[in-house]
C-alpha cells in the first residue's frame, strides 16, 4: 500500500503496491543490500544472528549463520547478537557490515565468508553495537553506535562508551582512525549521504525525539552544521508502528526514511512526498534489481515495491 500526498508522480510506478516476498519468519529483519554482480539481496535477522539471501530464482536461503557473535553468549552480554546494517563493500566481492555481536564495523568476503574487522574501539573503549553505515570516498565509513545490541541497553555493565555516537572511520592510518561526528544523540540509528556527498543524514529512534538530522560536511568529512531535516515524533504512539531507522537515497536526492507508519519519502528540501505502508514496522530499505525496486525489511518479513525513481548508484 502506498499513500500519496500528491507529489509522488515521479517516484512510484503506476499502481505500485507492496509485494510481500516471505512469510513471517524473522525476529527483526534489517540491513538489506543488493549484490549487483550476483543478482540477489542479502539482509539480516539481528536477534536471529543470521544473514539471509533472497532472489526471484531461488527464493529464501541462509547465507551466513552466525552473522555476528560466534559461540555462546556465556556472560549474557547481548540482546541482539547478529549483524545489523549491510552495504556494498569497499572492495570487489565484499560487503561492509555493522556487527552487533563483535561490536565492530567489518568487511565480509562474499565468497570465503571471512571477516576483516575495520573498527572496534574509540579512545581505547569498545563500541556498544554498531548499527548502520555508509561508505564515502577512498574507503571512509560513517557509522552509528547505539546500545541496541546490548542486554540492558545504556545500563549494560558491558557498555564502555558514555555516549551513543555517530562516527567517521578513515583508512588513513595503520588500522584506520576513528573520529566523532556527534556524541549528543540518544539513539542514533540509520545513516546515509546525499548524492553529492555534502550532507550526512542520521535518524534517531527515540520515541521522545523521533527525528532525522542533516549534517553539512566540511572538506575534512566532519560535520560543520546540524539541522533537523524531519521530525516524526508526533506520529509515535498514534497507531503508526515503528521508529526512525534505516534509510535509502535515490539519484535525485529524495530520502526514503523508515519510521512511524512505514517508509516516509521526502524531497531533498524536507518536503514530504508519500508514505509506503506494510502494516508492520519497517526497519530498513534499499534499492535493488535495476534500481527501480525498493526492498523493505519489514519486521518479520521481506517485501518490495516497484518505483519510477532510480536508486543512487544505479544510474549506469
Amino acid at each position: 500500500m502506498v499513500l500519496d500526498n500528491g507529489l509522488a508522480t515521479e517516484v512510484f510506478a503506476e499502481g505500485a503496491q507492496v509485494e510481500k516476498l516471505t512469510e513471517d519468519l524473522f525476529g527483526w529483519s534489517e540491513g538489506p543490500v543488493w549484490i549487483r554482480d550476483g543478482g540477489y539481496l542479502l539482509f539480516t535477522d539481528v536477534p536471529g544472528n543470521t544473514i539471509h539471501k533472497w532472489s526471484d530464482e531461488t527464493g529464501l536461503e541462509t547465507f551466513l549463520q552466525p552473522s555476528g557473535l560466534v559461540g555462546e553468549d556465556t556472560e549474557g552480554v547481548f540482546r541482539e547478537p547478529g549483524a545489523n546494517g549491510l552495504i556494498p563493500g569497499d572492495r570487489p566481492g565484499t560487503i561492509l557490515l555493522a556487527d552487533h555481536g563483535n561490536r565492530a564495523i567489518a568487511r565480509l568476503d562474499l565468497e570465503t565468508k571471512e571477516k576483516t574487522f575495520l573498527a572496534t574501539h574509540f579512545n581505547g573503549k569498545r563500541f556498544s553495537s554498531p548499527n548502520d553505515l555508509v561508505l564515502a570516498e577512498e574507503g571512509a565509513i560513517y557509522f552509528t553506535d547505539p546500545p541496541y545490541g546490548l542486554r540492558e541497553l545504556d545500563a549494560s555493565p558491558f557498555r564502555e562508551m558514555d555516549f551513543n555516537g555517530v562516527y567517521l572511520r578513515r583508512p588513513d592510518e595503520e588500522g584506520g582512525s576513528v573520529h566523532v561526528i556527534d556524541d549528543s544523540l540518544t539513539r542514533p540509528n540509520g545513516i546515509v549521504r546525499s548524492p553529492d556527498g555534502g550532507t550526512l543524514y542520521v535518524t534517531v529512534s527515540d520515541p521522545e525525539a523521533a527525528r532525522v538530522y542533516a549534517y553539512t560536511l566540511g572538506a575534512d568529512g566532519l560535520a560543520i552544521e546540524r539541522r533537523v531535516f524531519a521530525d516524526l515524533t508526533a506520529m509515535v504512539g498514534q497507531d503508526y508502528p515503528g521508529l526512525p531507522d534505516g534509510m535509502a537515497v535515490d539519484a535525485d536526492g529524495r530520502l526514503y526514511v523508515t519510521g512511524p507508519g512505514g517508509v516516509h519519502v521526502f524531497l531533498p528540501d524536507g518536503t514530504p512526498v508519500a508514505r509506503i505502508v506494510t502494516g508492520t514496522p519497517v526497519a530498513n530499505c534499499a534499492f535493488g534489481e535495476d534500481g527501480h525496486t525498493l526492498y523493505l525489511t519489514s519486521a518479520s518479513f521481506l517485501a518490495r515495491v516497484r518505483l519510477k525513481a532510480t536508486g543512487l548508484g544505479f544510474q549506469d
